[in-house]
């Protein structure tokens, strides 16, 4: 279940950091909104995963996942250019953060589910 929180987590870390750029400087208040309560619910599951995840790991897999998904979002709505290369460096960081996922931790619980 740490992990589905974790991801979760991630998702919402793509939404608030899309939202933060729509929000144009904080300035206009439907996507400063989206911001803060995103960015509310994104940390604090961020906190309840790393209670069983260690923190460099879920740290690392939040900002991954985020990171990926906001520029997958981006390339979509055109707010950005896709290449070859981007598809394959964004591409390196799912099959890291999935790798993740699976190396044992010492001292965490590392039931896969």
């Amino acid at each position: 279940m740490p992990w589905v929180v974790l991801l979760v987590s991630a998702v919402l870390e793509a939404v608030w950091a899309t939202a933060l750029g729509a929000s144009d400087g904080l300035s206009r208040p439907v996507p400063t909104v989206v911001f803060l309560v995103a960015l509310a619910a994104s940390m604090v599951g961020l906190a309840v995963a790393s209670e069983s995840i260690p923190i460099g790991t879920a740290y690392a897999v939040w900002t991954g996942v985020g990171a990926a998904l906001t520029v997958t979002w981006a390339i979509t709505v055109g707010g950005e250019s896709a290449s070859a290369a981007k598809l394959l460096l964004l591409n390196g960081i799912v099959v890291a953060v999935v790798g993740l996922r699976f190396v044992g931790h010492h001292g965490a619980d590392t039931d896969p589910t």
